[in-house]
């Protein structure tokens, strides 16, 4: 049968999910592949509820798990989910929070070492990561020697625990299609293939496909619930208002943008227009200045010329010669001769 179901996609049933302690289990067992005895739900300073400027939903678990060999021990989940591309930094400054908060370190520890609780950071992302295809990834850290080889003996070691963390990237777009082991099953519930034609906050679930599996059907079962709580249906529609003026100033933002690069990529052009015209001027004017000292060279020349005719007609006048006679002599008009003597 086809149920309706509050879409978990958006924070305020994602919050509304985890909540129920069972819930929490079953999602924390699928996301670390381990039993989980017992869940605890951590103060949350760091949630950001208002996210008066973008949408990040923290939330922090303290969870209980037995390991294969039989052992117990204390694991702390950072669970943060985002609809929208965030960058890392904020991320990180989360993270850096948790590391710094004395309250992340064992009480029994405290006076001893001051071992940290070992932790686990899940990011849901409402975006896909790159080319990356695989929904669910994995990170989860090594240790080596100077040669490159693994570093097993001794570890994990509390020390170690402390400093480094694994961490789990659901990719909620790639979700689609995917339910090859118990992570996907359970985050099936976030396919967003399965939302309703006629109303996105509700998602369409076959309960067939969990016939067999009472926990499923049980968070099938909170989701139908949320979907009928008017208050979580009022929560829904202003996150939506939310989005949508995240998306109208992101819009406003990237047209902004546009045009700047625009404004930009003309003023550049005209740069480099008028870099060329002043290229051509200098080129200009240094042809000018060239043919100025081939003018000033040939001047000089003339004057030269000049000289060594005076020299030539005051010696010829010295001798009685006329006018008439010397210009013919030196091949100039007897108006040159004039002119040169006048000088």
């Amino acid at each position: 049968m086809i149920v309706h179901a509050a879409n978990p996609i958006y924070d305020s049933i994602f919050k509304y999910l985890v909540e129920d302690k069972r819930i929490a289990k079953i999602l924390i067992s699928a996301l670390l592949k381990k039993e989980v005895l017992d869940v605890e739900f951590r103060r949350h300073e760091y949630t950001n509820n208002v996210r008066n400027d973008i949408s990040m939903f923290r939330i922090d678990f303290g969870a209980r798990v037995r390991e294969a060999d039989g052992s117990e021990h204390l694991v702390l989940i950072e669970l943060q989910k985002t609809w929208i591309k965030t960058e890392t930094l904020r991320f990180r400054q989360y993270l850096g929070a948790q590391y710094s908060d004395p309250n992340n370190i064992q009480k029994e520890e405290r006076l001893k070492h001051g071992y940290a609780i070992p932790m686990v950071t899940v990011y849901l992302l409402g975006h896909k990561v790159g080319n990356i295809e695989e929904p669910i990834l994995y990170v989860n850290h090594k240790s080596y020697d100077y040669n490159g080889h693994e570093i097993t003996q001794g570890l994990p070691d509390p020390f170690v625990e402390s400093l480094v963390h694994n961490s789990i990237i659901v990719q909620i777009p790639r979700l689609h299609g995917h339910v090859n082991n118990r992570l996907e099953e359970v985050l099936s519930v976030f396919d967003q293939n399965r939302t309703n034609e006629f109303n996105h906050h509700i998602i369409n679930i076959n309960e067939e496909e969990y016939a067999n599996d009472d926990d499923m059907l049980y968070i099938v079962r909170r989701l139908t619930a949320a979907a009928a709580n008017a208050k979580l249906r009022h929560d829904m529609n202003v996150e939506d208002e939310f989005f949508t003026a995240i998306e109208n100033r992101d819009t406003t933002i990237m047209n902004n943008e546009r045009e700047i690069a625009e404004q930009r990529a003309y003023i550049n052009e005209q740069k480099c227009q008028i870099n060329e015209q002043q290229n051509q001027l200098n080129e200009q004017q240094s042809q000018l200045n060239e043919q100025k000292c081939q003018l000033n060279e040939q001047q000089s020349q003339l004057n030269e010329k000049n000289k060594m005719l005076q020299s030539a007609i005051k010696a010829m006048m010295n001798n009685g010669l006329d006018v008439a006679t010397i210009a013919a002599s030196l091949g100039i008009t007897a108006g040159e001769v004039e002119a040169l003597m006048a000088k």
